[in-house]
């Protein structure tokens, strides 16, 4: 599981539960600004122990257990390894997933994220806005893409493909 399955996982459970925002951010003792990235998968500054008591409210548990050997592709860690290439220091998945869910480029990463829109095979850049999509809203990580590639100049390309995800 990756970090921002779990936000999904309390969204899901906060909505099941008719449960708003505001109301389990003031039972958890967190702002709904905190809670509200949580869900949308970008970590704010928190705890474990914030987390484990979100989930505790939910009636929710957190668990590590060895994950099986994935069959499907990792177009996450494809695009990663596609946008460094060239450079010293790796843009991490962490990195690149917090790009696509928030619509901003992190800092540094210019290149990278240029080179991978200008340069990954579409099929990696479908299989990542698809991979990363599970974690969003509909339409949401297609819209930063969107944002990210106008933002590099590299939207040419991408307006190309992105219709057809």
């Amino acid at each position: 599981m990756r970090l921002q399955e779990i936000g999904s996982a309390i969204r899901t459970a906060r909505s099941a539960g008719g449960l708003t925002q505001a109301e389990l951010a003031d039972r958890a003792g967190l702002s709904r600004t905190t809670l509200n990235q949580l869900e949308n998968g970008l970590f704010p500054d928190i705890g474990v122990k914030k987390v484990q008591n979100v989930l505790d409210l939910l009636g929710l548990d957190l668990s590590v257990i060895r994950a099986p050997r994935k069959r499907a592709p990792d177009f996450i860690r494809m695009a990663c390894t596609s946008g460094s290439v060239r450079y010293r220091e790796p843009l991490t998945e962490d990195e690149l997933v917090h790009a696509l869910l928030s619509g901003k480029v992190p800092r540094n990463r210019r290149p990278h994220l240029r080179s991978l829109l200008e340069e990954a095979p579409e099929t990696v850049l479908k299989g990542l806005v698809g991979q990363v999509g599970v974690w969003a809203k509909p339409g949401k990580v297609e819209k930063n893409f969107l944002k990210i590639a106008e933002a590099l100049d590299a939207s040419h390309r991408v307006n190309k493909w992105l219709t057809d995800v």
